[in-house]
Formats: structure tokens, sequence, C-alpha cells
């Protein structure tokens, strides 16, 4: 009976290494990529809004898709959907690797996406069903982790593959991790589903989310080449407030919709998604931009770049799984409000940069960054995870993820508007490009670090109680029938 009960015990945390290692690769993806962005821009030729559509179209089907995956995963099995995202995305790397033009790398980080949307729902509501409440926030914590390892990883591994051999190999190192992958999907992770009730693909849903999504981003990131008042960006507008519009009217009124709008009676997980919306919006763009700002302006290497955000993301190794911790038995609340106040205080250092600036003074702006993001990413996913059935594991953590995505996308949308708009300003005014772009990434990172401190001041509001009720769902039953 002990050897059972210890085989059982031990396959969990086996299962969470499986999850985790394909976490891995998304966010080993995401991070090599950054770093890479000026040498595939010279590489390839491509324009600034060319390269902010290699991350963007990533991130924005990775966040349209997602709620659909964790659709497709809670009706066709957690573990099916988690291995054919793998593969797809395994496939699309080694399509990237071979890109030779930006529509072909856009068009392969494109279906990226796909198979990203497809994988990351899958991990956490495999997570969810096979960890007590106990231990969820602990996994949650060390989910968090290995995500921050790629994090960590990434950037060094990048700029060292970007400089030492060429870009096309920061895509091909995908390819053996998913062959693994899938090997270790099968070995330790078993089969759940959703068996409550009937289940569908939402394909309304779907069009309306992702055509809204599309429309929107287009929009910001083509209004500086064509002008924003020009009739293609207003058409887009348009085209991006009917179909959300329609996408909400779709999902109160669908049988079995693809965003269940009652999940969002739940204070704490409809405060945890804004959250995460918001740390996406202020985050992902920054992101893009440090990026280019440590080897445009300042005349980082490759591998330079990659080394100056290792503080950052080491920090979220070391916190992350102890916010975790920790947050099971004092709650999310103060981690979360914490972390977003000291994620602002992080941009707001970045705003100040200049031309000529050591590591040493990246270096404060980096560790209040690990700091903030380790205090607030893993205990506002367990607030959101917590806040739902085990049943709906699947559709909750594609909507947190979905959150997280979408925000990231609108953010490298947002701030690559702020940054050109300041760029172009700055231009007729005379300054060098130098100047200019840095006048431009200043107006974007003070953006950011007001929306971090919104998500501050939300999540003090929101996550106090942030578990799934019993009686809410009683209520909300009451009020379908």
């Amino acid at each position: 009976m002990k050897a059972r009960i210890f085989a059982e015990e031990n396959r969990k945390w086996w299962t969470l290494a499986a999850v985790s290692f394909g976490l891995f690769m998304i966010m080993l993806d995401n991070t090599i990529v950054n770093v890479a962005l000026p040498t595939l821009q010279r590489s390839l030729h491509l324009k600034i809004s060319e390269l902010e559509w290699v991350v963007t179209g990533y991130a924005l089907t990775f966040g349209a898709l997602m709620l659909t995956g964790g659709k497709l995963a809670d009706l066709f099995g957690r573990r099916l959907i988690f291995v054919v995202g793998l593969v797809i995305f395994t496939a699309s790397s080694l399509a990237c690797g071979l890109a030779g033009s930006a529509t072909v790398l856009i068009a392969a980080r494109v279906v990226q996406g796909v198979g990203a949307a497809l994988m990351n729902p899958s991990t956490l509501s495999i997570i969810t069903v096979t960890f007590p409440p106990r231990q969820r926030g602990t996994a949650i914590g060390i989910w968090a982790g290995v995500s921050a390892l790629a994090l960590a990883i990434g950037p060094l591994a990048g700029g060292l593959i970007t400089e030492q051999i060429n870009w096309h190999w920061i895509f091909f190192i995908n390819v053996p991790i998913g062959a693994i992958g899938v090997l270790a999907a099968f070995a330790f992770i078993d089969e759940s589903r959703d068996t409550s009730h009937e289940q569908r693909p939402d394909l309304p849903g779907l069009v309306t989310s992702a055509l809204g999504l599309f429309a929107l981003s287009y929009g910001l990131i083509e209004a500086n080449t064509y002008g924003w008042t020009s009739g293609r960006i207003l058409g887009s507008f348009a085209v991006a407030v009917a179909s959300l519009v329609a996408f909400v009217l779709l999902e109160a009124r669908q049988r079995l919709p693809m965003l269940e709008l009652g999940l969002f009676r739940n204070r704490g997980f409809a405060g945890a998604n804004t959250v995460m919306l918001l740390v996406g919006l202020a985050m992902f763009g920054v992101f893009f931009y440090v990026s280019l700002y440590v080897q445009q302006v300042l005349g980082y290497s490759p591998v330079q770049a990659g080394a100056s955000f290792l503080p950052w993301t080491l920090l979220i190794i070391l916190l992350a799984p102890q916010a975790g911790r920790l947050s099971d038995r004092i709650g999310p609340r103060p981690f979360v409000a914490g972390g977003m106040a000291v994620v602002a205080g992080s941009l707001f250092l970045f705003s100040r940069m200049g031309v000529h600036e050591s590591f040493w003074a990246l270096l404060p702006a980096m560790l209040l960054g690990g700091i903030g993001m380790s205090a607030a990413m893993a205990p506002t996913t367990a607030a959101a995870m917590s806040s739902v059935r085990p049943d709906k594991a699947g559709v909750g953590s594609a909507v947190l993820n979905s959150m997280r995505q979408v925000g990231g996308s609108l953010g490298i949308a947002v701030m690559g508007a702020i940054v050109a708009s300041g760029i172009s300003s700055s231009i007729a005014s005379g300054h060098p490009r130098p100047i200019a772009f840095l006048n431009g990434f200043h107006h974007a990172t003070q953006v950011a670090a007001v929306i971090a401190l919104a998500g501050a001041v939300i999540a003090a509001a929101t996550l106090r109680h942030a578990r799934y009720r019993p009686e809410e769902a009683v209520l909300s039953e009451l009020e379908a029938a």
C-alpha cells in the first residue's frame, strides 16, 4: 500500500516535469528570438513593422487560438492536444530556421503560435487535475520557475548561437527538444478530459475573436506607415471593434461558448485575468524594445545583450517557486499587488536610460523587474486556477494564458506605435536616429509603468478571495436556467 502511494506521488512530479519540458520549449523560443531581432533585421532586410510582425504574429495566434486549444484539450484529451501542439510547434520551428524571406518567416511564426496555443493551456490544466489544492501553488511555482529557466537560458543561448553560428539555429534547436518532449508526454502524462457535459469547438467565437485581434494589431503596427487617419487604418480599427463586440455577444448567447463568461463572475478569476492582461501589455513590448535598445543604441553584441537579461531571469528562477509556495499560505494579493508595483519601478528606471549607459546602470532596472515578475506571475496563475472547478481547468488556463498573450501582442503593437511616433517627431526636429529612438523608448516605458501600476491596484482590489466556491456555480446554473 505504501509503495503504491509512493509511486503515485512520484508520478505526479514526473508529470510536472514532462509538461514543463514542453513549456520550456515555448519560452526558450520567445527569448532566443528577442535577442536575435537586430540580426534578423539585417539578414532579411526587415522593416521595423515586419520585425514587429515576427514577434506579434506568433503572440497573436498564440493568444487568439488558446481558448480553442483549451476547449479542444477538454474535449479530446489534454495529453493528446499537448502532443499535437508540440508536433506542430516543432515542425514550424524547422520552417522558421529554413526561412529566407520576411514572408516565410512571419508565416512560420504564425504556425508556431498555433502549436503553442494547443500546448500551453494543456500544461496548466494537466497540473491542475494532477495536483491537489494543497500542492497546486507549489507545482505552479515550479512550472513558472522552469519557464523562467528558459527565459534565462534563451537570451544568452540566442546570443551565442546568433553570434557564433547563425540565426537559423535559434529555431533548429527546437527540433530535438520537441522530439524528446513527445516521448516524455507519452511516458509520464495520464490522459484526462472534461466529461461534465457535451463539448464542441466554438467556430463563430474563434473567427470573430481572431479577426478582431488581428485587425486591432494591424492598425496599431501599420499606423505609422499609412497614417493614423488613413482609410486602411481607420477601417482596421472599425473591423476590430465590430468583431470584438460580435464576439462578446456571441459568447453570451452560445450554448457551449469558447469563452465562458460565467467564469468572470468569480471576482478572483476576473481580477487575476485582468492583471495577466496588463502584465502582457506592459512587458512584451518592453522586452522587444529593450533588446533593440541595448544592441542598436548601446552597441551590445548579441551575447552581451543576452547576458544583460540574466539578472532579471535568474531572479525569477530563484524567487517564483517561493512566491507560489507562500501564496498558498498567505494568499496571492500581497504578492501580486506588490510585484506589479515593483515592476512599475523597473519600467520607470528604463525610461531614464540614456545613450551611453553601462551594464551597471541597467542592473537596478533588471533586478527590480526580476523581483517584481517573480512576486506577481506564479501567485496570479495560482489565483486564477484556484478559482475554477478542476473539470474546467483546460478552459480556465486557456483564458489566463490567452490574456497574457493577447496583452503581449497588443503591447508590442501599442509600444511600437508610441516608439514610432516618438522617432518620427524627433527626426522631424532634427535629432539623430539614436536620440530619436530613445525619445520613443522613454515614452513607451513610461506608459508601460502606468499600466503596471494599474495592475497593482486591480490586484489589491480583487484578489482577496481567489478561489472557486461551489455556491457561485449554483448561482450561475440558476441564472442560466
